[in-house]
């Protein structure tokens, strides 16, 4: 059945206090995302030794980049579910989240099926030592049961930001944030658990988080919107998410290659090395969560624009998300720049990591900067639905980061690896800027409900 479209949702009203109004209950949110990374690095790092440090970053890396792939279940939940609340369609809304969640749930269990031959190639893979391989078993074993709740996750926080319901999404974060890093202080530092209990924290937010996601979600589950098989299983609907799917999935895949090789890399070089990049990473993370929450406001606004076929807010939308973005990325840099040392010393006791994450240091305060625009273009891509063009972009941006990375390793070690972060990011920039007219083409496009 086809739902008729009722009024579109006005995107005229595209102002400074609406995109901040959507941002800023993320911004909260996403910075208490790599803040558990932080208060599970400092809580481990209280061992005093190297080991279990690059345990954690090694295993949650594992788990992040096989997360990675799954993350496009979040985008395109956001951009098709904006797009249909910007036509006026509220069943077909909750269609598009019963559809993600049935595929949440399919590749959840698929996970925990394969997660031994998974974590085998990780393994094989990475050149550690042999106590780092171990106790990062360890973590991997007991985090991948979180599977289903995590990959759900993404899907309802996407139907819930594409409809500006950014204070649900705050309050789920902290939720599962809160949980963690509370069971983070009484398993290791109490308990004396070590890298296992970080793993179990971990896991009862994941599940603690679902339970309370499904309750913020509960408008689609309503009787009158309860969907029948029949329209979850639509061809044509089912047969656009999945060819969207696999574009944003590719695009996942390539995007999370970069970040494993720099781990990966760095593990060849050494415990201390791992360790240190280990903790500068975590800037990494702070700062792509920061800058996501203004990439997000041009995801849930430039998608509704879309779906309203309206050019003009459209634009408005994207380029107050990005002056916003801007600021925050000036902010973020003067931050890292007279606090990073600080940090550091906070989040590890060992002298010898100490010493060298801050000689790398420098290269976290270019960061903000050289990668603010790529995380808005993403947010305008996703809210167009324009997976191809972002797969494409991603695979040439991968393309540059493995050509800085192979002529910079023998010349200046393990600065080229940070270097390559920064030529992708500037690389992701300028060519999503290329494709952007497309974004505009499509909201002039004929209705295709």
């Amino acid at each position: 059945m086809t739902e008729t479209a009722g009024p579109a949702i006005t995107t005229a009203a595209i102002t400074h206090r609406r995109v901040l109004n959507i941002a800023l209950p993320l911004l909260v949110s996403n910075a208490t995302i790599p803040l558990l990374g932080l208060v599970d690095t400092a809580v481990i790092g209280q061992m005093g030794a190297a080991a279990p440090i690059g345990a954690v970053g090694l295993g949650g890396i594992i788990l992040s980049s096989v997360y990675m792939l799954f993350t496009f279940l979040g985008m395109g939940t956001s951009g098709l579910t904006a797009q249909a609340h910007g036509r006026g369609q509220p069943r077909e809304t909750a269609l598009v989240l019963h559809r993600a969640l049935l595929i949440a749930s399919l590749c959840g269990a698929a996970l925990i099926l394969l997660h031994l031959p998974v974590l085998a190639g990780a393994f094989a893979l990475s050149p550690a030592s042999d106590e780092v391989e171990d106790l990062a078993r360890s973590y991997v074993s007991i985090r991948i049961w979180g599977a289903p709740a995590t990959i759900a996750i993404y899907a309802m926080t996407g139907w819930l930001i594409a409809q500006e319901r950014t204070r649900a999404v705050l309050m789920l974060q902290l939720c599962i944030n809160g949980i963690n890093i509370v069971l983070d202080v009484v398993f290791v530092i109490s308990l004396g658990l070590g890298v296992p209990g970080v793993a179990a924290a971990t896991l009862i937010g994941e599940w603690t988080g679902f339970c309370l996601a499904l309750w913020l979600c509960r408008a689609a589950f309503v009787p009158a919107m309860r969907s029948r098989w029949g329209e979850i299983a639509e061809r044509v609907a089912l047969k656009r998410i999945m060819a969207m799917n696999a574009d944003l999935m590719l695009r996942s895949v390539l995007l999370q290659a970069s970040y494993t090789s720099f781990v990966f890399l760095s593990a060849g070089q050494g415990d201390v090395s791992l360790a240190a990049n280990q903790l500068l990473l975590q800037f990494l993370h702070l700062f792509s969560y920061m800058l996501d929450a203004f990439a997000y406001s041009a995801e849930a606004l430039v998608g509704q624009a879309v779906g309203a076929r309206a050019v003009v807010p459209l634009r408005r939308a994207a380029i107050l998300s990005g002056q916003w973005a801007l600021g925050g990325s000036l902010v973020l840099t003067t931050a890292a720049l007279f606090g990073g040392p600080q940090l550091i010393t906070l989040m590890t006791t060992a002298p010898d990591v100490q010493a060298e994450a801050m000689r790398y240091l420098p290269w976290v305060w270019i960061m903000p900067l050289a990668s603010f625009g790529s995380f808005i273009f993403d947010g305008i891509f996703i809210g167009a639905t324009l997976s191809r063009q972002m797969r494409n972009v991603m695979f040439m941006s991968l393309i540059f980061y493995l050509i800085t990375i192979v002529i910079g390793m023998p010349l200046i070690g393990n600065h080229a690896l940070w270097l390559g972060i920064i030529v992708m990011s500037l690389s992701r920039t300028l060519l999503m800027a290329r494709a952007y007219p497309q974004v505009e083409a499509k909201a002039r496009l004929p209705q295709d409900f």
